[in-house]
This record gives C-alpha cells, sequence and structure tokens, in this order.
C-alpha cells in the first residue's frame, strides 16, 4: 500500500469489451452454415461443398455446449464490471464523506 497507487487494478474496459467479443464470436460461430452457403456457387465442386456441410453437420453437435460457455463466460465478466463499478462507486462516496471538513468556526 502507499504512493497512491492502487493495490488492486481491473481493466473494466478490457472486461466490457472481453463480453462484447465473446457474443460477436458466438454469433458468428451459429453462423457458419449461412457462410458456407453463400459460398456455395463460387466453391462448384461438389466434393468441397460436401465436405463443408458434413463439417457444418459434426459442428453442431458441439456448438451447444460452445455456445453456453461462451454465454458464461461474457455473462460472468459483464458481472465483475457491474459489481466492481458498484463497489467503486461505493468506496468513492465513502472516502468521500470522510473526507469533508465541516466548518466549526463561529458564525457570525
Amino acid at each position: 500500500m502507499g504512493e497512491g497507487k492502487s493495490d488492486l487494478a481491473l481493466p473494466l474496459s478490457d472486461l466490457e469489451d472481453y463480453g462484447r467479443r465473446l457474443r460477436s464470436v458466438k454469433k458468428r460461430m451459429n453462423h457458419t452454415k449461412k457462410l458456407f452457403d453463400s459460398y456455395k456457387d463460387d466453391i462448384g465442386d461438389s466434393s468441397v461443398n460436401d465436405a463443408l456441410s458434413d463439417f457444418e453437420s459434426n459442428w453442431e453437435d458441439g456448438r451447444e455446449d460452445i455456445t453456453q460457455q461462451l454465454d458464461a463466460l461474457a455473462d460472468m465478466s459483464d458481472a465483475v464490471v457491474r459489481e466492481f463499478t458498484t463497489l467503486e462507486n461505493e468506496l468513492t462516496k465513502q472516502v468521500n464523506e470522510k473526507m469533508r471538513v465541516e466548518d466549526k468556526r463561529e458564525k457570525k
């Protein structure tokens, strides 16, 4: 402690961004079929399209677990940001209240 530095520093803006990025990954991950379908005519080769379709089918099997985990991590990140922001606001309020100096001079 001391020298005006905080003993605990949390990059809240990074954590907020982390939750958003996790949700973005989830959204993109859940749109692979649409992405593959959008290139179907460009690829042309049916064996490549079949392989992409097989990949999508297999990927779908594990996607739900990953989706749930991404949601849980994003929610935890949001909770940490929310709780530390609340804690910081409460501590700031308490410090400000303690630091207030009452004017005890006689009023004339």
